[in-house]
Order: C-alpha cells, then structure tokens, then sequence
C-alpha cells in the first residue's frame, strides 16, 4: 500500500465507503445527504467546533470527561448527570473495546449481556451496532456538543455513524490510535482509513456543516517527550487539513513538570499554526490539555492532588480545554459520581487559575526554545523523508526510528528512546536513539539526566525510566532512589 498525502479523488472515497458501510448492517441507515440536513439543524449551541471556537476568542479553559455505557437511557442519563452534577461543558461518547477493534458480533453480545443482566457489560458505548438513530437518540438528549472519543484504528464505519447520528466532534488520528493502541496494522493503513475519516469530515465542511477533528496528544501516556507528541500531532493536523478538514483541536498529554507543560502546549499551539501555514492550509486551531494518563494513587484524596494539578497546567497554559480524570483511575471504570467529583475539582481549580498568566521568564523561554527546536527537526526530517509528502514521510520516519513512541505495542514502532526525568521532573531523553535531534540538543538532555543523576548519587541507568514509570502512584513527581 502506497502512502501519499493527497486529497482522496471523489471516486476512490465513494467506491471505498460501499466497502465500509457495508461492515456491519447499520451501515445501511446512513445517508449522506440526510445526515447533512440533520446535521445543519443542530443548534448553534451544541455544535463542538463552535464552542471551542468562543473559548479561544475568550480565553477560556473548558472541561470534558471521557464516559460511556453500552445501553442508551443509561449512557444517556451518564451524560446528563456529567452535565449538570459534574458541570462538564462538553461531553463525550466513549466507545467499548471491541467496536474500537471493529469486532461488532462481539460489541452485539455485549449489548445482549448488559440487557439482560441490567448491567454494563462493555467498557463504552457501541455507537456502530446501536447505530444513528441511537445516536440521535443521545446527542439529542443533552444541551452540550458530544464528542465520539474511542481509540479505533480503522474508524471509517464509526465515523460514518457518528456524524449521521448527530455528533459534532470526532477523535484520533492514523498515527495516535495506531501505534499506542495496536500490535501489527502497519502505519500506511491507517493513514489511509484515517484520511477516509478526514476526507468525509471535509465534505461535511464543503455542505456548510463545522465538524470538530481532534487527534489523540498523549500517545501511550507514558514519560512521551513533548517533541515526540507535539510532532506528531503536527503531523496529523497536516493530514487532516489535506482531506479537507478546517476545525482542528491539538492535544497533549500532561508530563508534570509545570513549566515544561506550559511550555509544551505554547508551542504546539505555535508549530500547528506555522506548519499549516507553511502548507497554505487555513484552518481554525484549538488546544488540550489531558490530565496525567499514567499510573494514579489507589487513595482518592492524593488522586484529586494529581487530578488538581492537571487542572493546573490546563489553566495556567490557556489549553482550550482539559480532558478530565477521576479519583478512581487507578480501579477501572469510574462511578458517574467519581466521574463528577473530578470535574467539579478540575472547575474549581481552573476558575481560581483563570485571570492568573504565567510570567515568561527565563526557565519558561528556554523550554519552549527547546521543545519548538526539537519538534522541528523531527517534522522537517519527516517533511524531507516523504519528499514534501507528509503521509509517505511518517512511514518512512517510522521505519526509520525518526518517528518513535515510548513503551508502544506496535512492531512498526522502533521503540528504542528511552526517556527519564530530569532532577526538576521534565521529562527529557535518556537515550534518543535515531530522533533526528542537533548535537547540541542531544547535549543539553544528556546534561539533565546527568545533573539529576549527581544529586541521586547514582549513575545514569535504566532503573531512571523504571522509578519514573510509577513515580506519581507512588506519591512523587521524579522516581528518587529510597
């Protein structure tokens, strides 16, 4: 399969979209130029693209949850509860496993299980077998925009559904829900299934309907270096933009270290810009935040603490919106009332820190300075990879360690950097393998680690990115020798 960044012809979108609707027989219910009408008679109000819009003019940090349920009046009074008890302002649809994997009979099963047992026998919602008429049942039944938030390398099908059933916002990207969620889809497909997914939001653009694209920021959530994240999510925005997309909310996973979280979300919001100018695209950007996505407390009170802090550098930032977590992330699925608790937390802190800037001093100056250097010498290696082609260039940076995730399941991943932190708690590169990074900023991470590794009095070792690994469910920042 041949990877290249050009706009899908209209020929090859339709004949591919008979194959995916075909999947699964609700795919039968949507209708293109129905789904349109429908959705050109959403209110102004809950249109995703459009919120997220106001609060960059204003300023402003909005909240979101992730949450489902596979039956709909129970996914349905989920949301509702988030929105008025958790006093969410956008709201998500979170998709179970098996849809994400697009194993349907079994996502059926499970719907079968959860009726009869009165119980939610999935982890989500299975948007695809409830299809669009459920769906319109739920966006329809809440005052807020819903996002479809899942992790589906081929979401081709999903994204048909979600949008003909009313949702205003759909998540993920070809690189970020392959390479962290996947084992062996190779990259080129799902840049190609996910230029689909881009491609059929365009058209809804070009028919005067405003659909919101986020790619998935954190990656695996695990010590990912901002260069790597922001570069990908760069990445992403280009391919998206290329299909015809014009709402795009870039994303980054909280690492902790407040000034190189600020730092990091500044300069992702000033590289997405520069690249999609740099490639004539004219497109609306936003950002978020995601709370901490690695290993939490067991004990609620020192969860919130996490969860305070993510709201923290959500706000002192200017993300355009936080991704909410719970003070029972580290049991599993969370009560709606846990799920709440997190989102009131997060209001509380968000409205305290809002008239508050960060002063850009000098430590903050000097680690956007760094992260927008290293972003760039990744993405312009990708650039002169794929001969000016974004898609055939990530392949190509994939295969050759230029592109590379920490701790990813993917064997097309090289997984050969090694990050840690630095004495301060900024995740920096132990090793950084084949990252197309100057020898200068190779010296300035190899500096860090060795400052930390004087202050441990011990010496720069794997046992670094182990003790960081489970650092915050351990109740630290940096993974210190005991």
């Amino acid at each position: 399969m041949d990877s290249n960044s050009k706009r899908l012809s209209e020929d090859a979108f339709f004949a591919a979209r008979k194959e995916v609707l075909a999947q699964w027989p609700t795919g039968s219910e949507v209708d293109l130029k129905e789904a349109m009408e429908y959705q050109r008679k959403i209110p102004t109000e809950k249109r995703f693209s459009r919120k997220m819009k106001r609060a960059v003019e204003r300023g402003e940090t909005l909240i979101q949850p992730r949450a489902g349920v596979p039956l709909i009046e129970p996914h349905v009074e989920l949301l509702r509860y988030l929105e008025t008890e958790g006093e969410a302002d956008l709201l998500p649809t979170t998709i179970d496993s098996y849809t994400r994997q697009n194993r349907y009979q079994e996502a059926q099963k499970g719907i079968e299980e959860s009726q009869a047992r009165q119980k939610a026998m999935l982890n989500g919602f299975p948007a695809v077998n409830q299809g669009v008429g459920s769906c319109r049942r739920v966006t329809e039944a809440v005052k807020s925009p819903i996002q479809v938030r899942h992790g589906t390398p081929d979401a081709r099908l999903l994204a048909e559904i979600g949008l003909a059933g009313g949702f205003t916002s759909f998540e993920g990207g070809g690189i970020s829900y392959n390479i962290p969620y996947a084992k062996n889809v190779p990259i080129e497909k799902t840049i190609a299934d996910w230029q689909y997914v881009d491609r059929l939001t365009g058209l809804y653009e070009e028919n005067g309907i405003s659909i919101n694209r986020e790619p998935f920021g954190p990656l695996t959530g695990t010590l990912v270096p901002p260069c790597v994240s922001n570069a990908v999510a760069v990445i992403e925005a280009l391919l998206a933009a290329e299909q015809g997309v014009k709402n795009i909310t870039v994303g980054y996973g909280q690492c902790g270290n407040l000034t190189q979280d600020v730092a990091a979300i500044h300069s992702l919001l000033a590289l997405t810009h520069e690249y999609l100018g740099h490639f004539g695209y004219a497109c609306e950007v936003s950002t978020v935040l995601h709370q901490w996505m690695g290993g939490f407390p067991q004990d609620e009170f020192k969860a919130f603490s996490v969860i305070a802090w993510g709201s923290a550098a959500a706000a002192l930032s200017k993300a355009t919106k936080v991704i909410v977590k719970t003070p029972h992330e580290a049991m599993g699925v969370p009560t709606k009332e846990a799920n709440a608790q997190g989102l009131r937390a997060t209001r509380q802190m968000i409205s305290m820190l809002s008239d508050q800037p960060v002063e850009s001093g000098d430590t903050l100056s000097e680690e956007k300075r760094i992260i927008i250097e290293e972003t760039r010498c990744i993405i312009n290696k990708v650039i002169e990879l794929g001969d000016n082609d974004i898609a055939l260039g990530a392949v190509r940076a994939f295969e050759a360690g230029v592109l590379d995730v920490p701790f990813a399941p993917s064997r097309f991943n090289a997984g050969k950097i090694l990050p840690a932190r630095d004495h301060y708690g900024a995740v920096r590169l132990l090793d950084p393998a084949s990252l197309p990074l100057t020898d200068e900023l190779k010296a300035f991470h190899r500096a860090k680690i060795e400052e930390r590794a004087k202050a441990e009095k011990r010496a720069v070792s794997f046992q670094m990115v182990i003790d960081d690994i489970y650092a915050i469910s351990k109740g630290r920042l940096v993974g210190r020798p005991r």
